[in-house]
C-alpha cells in the first residue's frame, strides 16, 4: 500500500528541515563550548584534569565543522558529514548516560556554561531525538542551505513543532531566562582572575600606579564578595610598598577599579585611587548675602547660641552653689 502524496511531502519536508536545525544547534553548541566557562561539565568530567579544556575545545571545533558541512556540503562529502553528525549525536547520548552514572551532579555541557543542570530524563530524551533527526537526514539530496532558500509552509510547521518540543526538553532556556530577567548577585557571579586582570590593565588606576610596581604579576590575589583583590610588590620614594588593586565584578567600567598603596613596614595607607564616595559634594551657594546682612545673621546666631548656653547652665546649676532667693538673698 503506497503512502499518500501529501503525507510523503510532509515526511520529506520533516527530513529536510533537520539539516538547518541541526546545523544551528551544532553552531550554538560550538560557540558555547569555545567560551572559557564550559570546561567543567559533559565529556570534560570523564577525562583527566589536564585534558578537560583541550577536549572541550576539540568537541566545539568538530561541531563547528559539522554545522558548516550540513549547510553547504553535498554529494559524497555531504553524506559523510551527515553520517558523522549522526554518530556524534549518538555518541553524545552514550556519553550522557556515562556522565549521569559517574558524576550525577555534573551537567551535560551541551551548550557550555548554560548546561549546568544535572543530566536528567529531559536531556537524555533530547539527545535521543536529535540522534534520530540526524539519522533521518541520510540519503537526502539537498543541502541545509538549499532547504533554507526554498523554505515552505510545511517546513515552517514542522520546524515550529520541533522547536516547541526541544524547548520543553531544554533546561538551558530556563537558566538563560533567569540570567536575563533576574541576574545573579555579584557575590555569587563567576569572576575569573584572567578577566579581572584584563579589566585592571585597561584602567587608568593601573596606568597611574604602573611605575611604582616592581612586577606586573601579582604577589597574591583573592576574592571577597563582589571584588577581586590583587596585591603587587612596589617601590615608592625608596620604601617598599604593597599596591593592592580591587576589581569589581561587573558594574561601571569607570568605577570598577580601585587601589591603595600601603607602607610595608607600618601598613599605613600612603595613597588611594578610584572612587571613595558616591555622595555628591555640596556646591557653592548661588549668591552670597550682602556684608551687613551676613553680619546680622552671624550676630543672631551667636546671640541664640549664648542664650541657649545660659539657659542650660541655669537649669543644670553647673556652679554647684545652693539655689538662692533673688529677693532675700538667702539659700532656698
Amino acid at each position: 500500500m503506497s503512502m499518500p502524496a501529501e503525507l510523503m511531502q510532509t515526511v520529506e519536508a520533516a527530513r529536510e528541515v533537520q539539516l538547518p536545525l541541526l546545523a544551528a544547534l551544532l553552531a550554538l553548541g560550538a560557540v558555547a563550548k569555545l567560551t572559557p566557562r564550559s570546561s567543567g561539565s559533559g565529556l570534560a568530567v570523564l577525562v583527566p584534569e589536564r585534558l578537560r579544556i583541550p577536549s572541550t575545545v576539540a568537541v566545539g571545533l568538530l561541531e563547528a565543522v559539522l554545522a558548516g558541512g550540513l549547510l553547504v556540503a553535498s554529494g559524497l562529502l555531504g553524506e559523510g558529514t551527515r553520517a558523522l553528525a549522526a554518530a556524534v549525536f549518538a555518541g553524545s547520548t552514550a556519553v550522557l548516560l556515562l556522565v549521569r552514572r559517574r558524576a550525577p551532579e555534573a551537567g551535560c555541557g551541551c551548550f557550555g556554561g548554560l548546561s549546568r543542570e544535572p543530566v536528567g530524563w529531559r536531556t537524555l530524551t533530547r539527545a535521543g531525538l536529535l540522534s534520530a533527526a540526524a539519522l533521518a537526514t541520510l540519503g537526502l539530496a539537498p543541502t541545509g542551505g538549499s532547504v533554507l532558500t526554498s523554505f515552505t509552509w510545511t517546513h515552517a510547521a514542522v520546524l515550529g513543532t520541533e522547536l516547541l518540543v526541544l524547548a520543553a526538553l531544554s533546561p538551558e532556556l530556563r537558566i538563560l531566562a533567569t540570567r536575563i530577567l533576574r541576574r545573579e548577585p555579584c557575590e555569587l557571579r563567576r569572576h575569573p582572575a584572567g578577566r579581572a586582570r584584563r579589566r585592571l590593565h585597561r584602567s587608568e588606576v593601573w596606568r597611574t600606579n604602573r611605575p611604582t610596581l616592581l612586577s606586573s604579576e601579582p604577589e597574591d590575589q583573592w576574592r571577597h564578595g563582589c571584588w577581586r583583590f590583587l596585591r603587587h610588590d612596589g617601590l615608592r620614594h625608596g620604601r617598599r610598598v604593597d599596591v593592592v588593586f580591587a576589581v569589581r565584578s561587573g558594574g561601571n567600567r569607570n568605577t570598577a577599579v580601585r587601589a591603595v598603596v600601603l607602607d610595608r613596614e607600618s601598613q599605613d595607607v600612603l595613597a588611594s585611587y578610584g572612587v571613595v564616595s558616591t555622595r555628591p559634594l555640596p556646591g557653592p551657594p548661588r549668591k552670597l548675602p550682602a556684608p551687613r546682612r551676613a553680619a546680622r545673621q552671624e550676630a543672631g546666631l551667636r546671640a541664640g547660641a549664648e542664650a541657649e548656653r545660659t539657659l542650660h547652665e541655669a537649669v543644670e546649676n553647673r556652679s554647684g552653689d545652693p539655689w538662692k532667693d533673688p529677693e532675700a538673698g538667702r539659700p532656698v
